[in-house]
């Protein structure tokens, strides 16, 4: 009788120490896709300031820039650091911050896509420096739904 009861001890200390490494490692997992998520979007803040710095550029050597690349330009840099607060927010444990993060990252990509196929509105560099943008948020938008980051919300 007593060599069974030496033996379920060291099982259940096993086990045990099976689930707290298996715990750990899910929480590196999340916090790692964490912060990419906020690196990707501090990328898409980045390639945004790009964009608008380089229409003020073209503005002020003349070259045609409508007021629809000036408006667009400064409503996705305006966007970044709310993107970014919303990562931090989801990192912390937010359902909340990590459903608006999912969607806005899911949706904004098609929309900026989409209206930069639109012919006539912008012109091919301005098209292509918010596809670089929107491939940011694409990477933001797969992270969020990897099993990672929707086991630990």
């Amino acid at each position: 009788m007593t060599s069974k009861t030496a033996t379920a001890i060291p099982t259940t200390t096993t086990t045990t120490t099976i689930t707290a490494t298996t715990a750990t490692t899910a929480a590196t997992t999340a916090t790692t896709a964490f912060e990419t998520i906020k690196k990707y979007v501090v990328l898409f803040g980045a390639i945004s300031a790009i964009v608008l710095g380089t229409v003020a550029v073209m503005s002020f050597t003349h070259h045609t820039v409508t007021t629809f690349m000036w408006v667009r330009g400064g409503i996705l840099l305006a966007i970044a650091p709310m993107l970014h607060r919303f990562a931090t927010k989801a990192s912390e444990g937010s359902p909340a911050a990590l459903d608006h993060i999912r969607t806005l990252a899911t949706v904004m990509p098609i929309a900026l896509i989409g209206v930069d196929l639109i012919p006539g509105l912008c012109p091919a560099w301005y098209a292509v420096l918010q596809g670089l943008s929107a491939l940011a948020l694409v990477a933001v938008a797969i992270i969020t739904r990897s099993a990672a980051v929707r086991d630990a919300a």
